[in-house]
């Protein structure tokens, strides 16, 4: 009698956890395409959904960016058709088709899951941990699969990419937007469960899923009208960079130099670590920019485009107090009154990182604090919610 085939836990551990980040970091490479779009595949994928949908295959009107296809809505009046009783419009026949699959799909992956005591505690450590540190600690599949899938690829993508393009655009009333290649961290969560072997899905679903998945590799932005799809073209630059301290490959929008997006017609936004900025933050900062410049956030990336001694030099910030910094040794803590024009009395606390970034180099950043102080140490220990003597005492702060 031959032996009967030995089962590897730790083998189907570690075939799990590298499939999870394969699925992963293929649909970020999709979703952060920047070639020009795959029109066929497109326009094959969207006349799908329309057969499927009751409707016969649209005209298909591509433009080169997201606001040029807002603008050409608006243009030629385009709009969902609407009667007496309820939605019939092609729009609103495809969301409806999206919108059942995903509950299908949801309540078969609910009826698999079994850590729901401990379900906040999962939920928290899949977010925090590696996919193989996640499983070592006991922490189910589905937790992983939430937080390095559909929550990696949301914050980089939906959160990220789609809100700076949506700066871009007039909204479009009575239209209904799919972000096409933005909006991978929905397929791709429900993608993942099937290549991980986690899930079956219904063979129809399976269908929609593959017409989706074609849909969302091939294009960017798209709107469905009854007898027309308005198709929007990719970005022609797209340029992201590591988010510090996240685990599941997560990215932020950055550029030092240029727009972070471009789009083919010269429609651009301007991003510094995640944060959308006016085009002279990055093509030219001043002093007197910065000093008029409201919105907190504008003002920091300005201030750090030119590094902190420039400004402090050409705004000329009067230094109140300095002091070697307790928790941080080897640096030093800097308190400056604030500069005429930011519009309230206060003062800047200049201090450098605890912690390094993710290339060894350390922080150099500036803290707004009250008016009030007159020693760097109590503005410190201010922003840690205790005393200048007690911040005093610190051994190491992060």
């Amino acid at each position: 009698m031959s032996a009967a085939p030995m089962y590897s836990v730790s083998r189907h551990r570690a075939s799990f956890t590298s499939n999870v980040d394969a699925v992963r970091n293929e649909w970020l490479e999709h979703g952060l395409c920047a070639r020009p779009s795959d029109r066929d595949t497109a326009e094959w994928a969207v006349a799908q959904l329309y057969r499927r949908s009751g409707f016969p295959e649209p005209e298909f009107l591509w433009v080169p960016s997201p606001p040029a296809g807002s603008d050409l809505i608006v243009v030629e009046g385009l709009s969902m058709s609407l009667d007496s009783n309820r939605l019939r419009c092609a729009s609103a026949r495809i969301a409806s088709m999206f919108s059942d699959l995903r509950s299908r799909m949801d309540a078969h992956i609910e009826r698999r899951r079994s850590d729901w005591p401990n379900e906040r505690w999962g939920i928290d450590t899949a977010r925090t941990q590696s996919p193989e540190d996640a499983v070592r600690l006991g922490i189910s599949p589905d937790r992983i699969m939430r937080a390095a899938v559909w929550d990696s690829l949301h914050t980089t993508l939906f959160d990220g990419v789609a809100a700076a393009i949506r700066t871009m655009s007039t909204p479009v009333p009575g239209s209904v937007t799919w972000y096409g290649q933005q909006e991978a961290h929905r397929i791709a969560y429900y993608d993942a469960y099937r290549r991980c072997g986690l899930a079956s899905f219904r063979s129809d679903d399976d269908e929609i899923l593959d017409i989706h998945t074609a849909l969302a590799g091939a294009t960017g932005w798209w709107w469905a009208f009854d007898t027309v799809c308005v198709m929007s073209e990719r970005p022609t630059v797209l340029r992201v960079e590591p988010i510090p301290g996240r685990v599941h490959n997560e990215r932020r929008l950055h550029d030092s130099d240029s727009p972070a997006i471009e789009f083919g017609d010269g429609h651009r936004v301007y991003v510094q670590h995640g944060t959308i900025v006016p085009s002279w933050v990055v093509l030219d900062p001043t002093a007197e920019r910065i000093a008029a410049e409201r919105n907190i956030e504008i003002r920091r990336c300005a201030i750090e485009r030119i590094g902190w001694d420039t400004y402090i030099d050409t705004a000329g910030l009067a230094l109140v107090d300095q002091a070697d910094d307790p928790g941080n040794a080897g640096h030093t803590l800097q308190l400056y009154a604030s500069p005429d024009g930011w519009g309230r009395s206060g003062r800047i606390l200049l201090a450098v990182n605890g912690s390094p970034e993710r290339d060894g180099r350390r922080r150099r950043y500036g803290l707004y604090v009250p008016g009030w102080f007159s020693s760097a140490l109590d503005a410190a220990g201010w922003t840690y919610g205790i005393a200048g003597v007690d911040y005093a005492r610190l051994v190491r702060r992060t």
